[in-house]
């Protein structure tokens, strides 16, 4: 893949003329605006082009060859931060953005109480898995539609927007109705085909970092979405499997500051499935903002002893606020708010 640098005083035309082109020879143009040059992403198979095709065209000022793997996810692509926004919520930007609730939608009251507790708290968005991927099949899977209705009604009482994870292609479509942003689990991260389908629709898309994989697969991941038109993806460090038992997985925090330097999309953490453990949620909250972290995402129940799902990791109201009190100093600390 290439980049056409377009000069600071392109037309529309002239623009459409290289997107014309690019399409001409069988590729497929990714359109990035920024505040003073637009930049145009040459997308397709192996086959080698020549620069010269485009710089004979009006109205453009480079082409440049893009060598990391994952092309539309990098810097090179585009230098400026992606800012993916949510009913209003901007997550990228100075603001920290926490994302809380349930594990899994239990029931209507867990969720709402969950809700009001952590929007009092000052979380922007409720999480809540209304289909549950677990190890065991034994283990609660969730409530599915029945669950999303819930989380649905939550969102109506409480104005929060709603994150839920997405497990099949097929669901893809359902899971829109309800959700404002889709969530790819840790499992999922190369289900190829999910990616795909998230890929074609307008919705922002959260990718968990899968358990074992690197920081480029998380990035060529994160390709599949972007290179079928959608560009509102947010990446999830949660952790990854190591040879560590006192955890449940071990929080990559230099992975936040590599990706920052590595591409352009916003990047959150998640430690309540990095840890394991709700004694270690907030130190590791506070050790995420400092690190460069665009927000949270963190497990909360009303009565984290009876959940039906991860309660030893999640944080009850109270613990939640605690944690929010003493994130906001961190954020302060590094120029950041909430």
């Amino acid at each position: 893949m290439m980049i056409v640098v377009m000069q600071a005083k392109a037309t529309a035309k002239q623009i459409g003329e290289v997107i014309r082109k690019i399409e001409e020879l069988g590729f497929k143009p990714h359109l990035s605006k920024g505040e003073e040059k637009t930049i145009i992403g040459v997308v397709g198979n192996e086959r080698k082009i020549e620069p010269t095709v485009f710089t004979v065209l009006s109205g453009v000022e480079a082409v440049i060859p893009i060598l990391k793997p994952y092309k539309l996810a990098s810097r090179e692509f585009k230098s400026e931060d992606t800012l993916v926004s949510v009913n209003g919520i901007k997550i990228g930007a100075a603001e920290i953005i926490v994302m809380a609730g349930p594990c899994a939608v239990e029931s209507k009251e867990q969720v709402l109480k969950a809700a009001q507790a952590v929007k009092k708290s000052g979380a922007k968005i409720l999480r809540g898995g209304a289909f549950k991927p677990r190890t065991s099949p034994y283990s609660f899977q969730g409530l599915g539609q029945k669950g999303l209705e819930i989380l649905k009604a939550a969102k109506e009482k409480t104005g929060l927007s709603i994150v839920t994870e997405v497990l099949e292609p097929a669901d893809v479509n359902l899971v829109s109705q309800y959700a404002d942003i889709l969530q790819i689990g840790a499992r999922n991260m190369q289900n190829f085909a999910l990616l795909e389908e998230v890929g074609k629709i307008n919705k922002p898309v959260l990718l968990k970092r899968g358990m074992m994989s690197t920081v480029e697969e998380l990035l060529l991941s994160a390709e599949y979405v972007l290179s079928n038109g959608n560009y509102n993806v947010i990446l999830c460090e949660r952790g990854i499997r190591t040879f560590e038992k006192y955890t449940r997985n071990t929080l990559d925090i230099s992975a936040v500051a590599l990706i920052k330097r590595l591409s352009h999309l916003p990047v959150i953490v998640d430690p309540s499935h990095a840890t394991g453990d709700r004694n270690l949620i907030k130190p590791m909250s506070k050790a995420a903002i400092a690190g460069g972290a665009d927000g949270l995402l963190i497990e909360v129940h009303p009565c984290p002893e009876e959940a039906l799902c991860d309660g030893y990791q999640s944080l009850n109201p109270e613990g939640f606020e605690d944690l929010m009190q003493e994130v906001r100093k961190i954020a302060l600390a590094v120029g950041r708010k909430m």
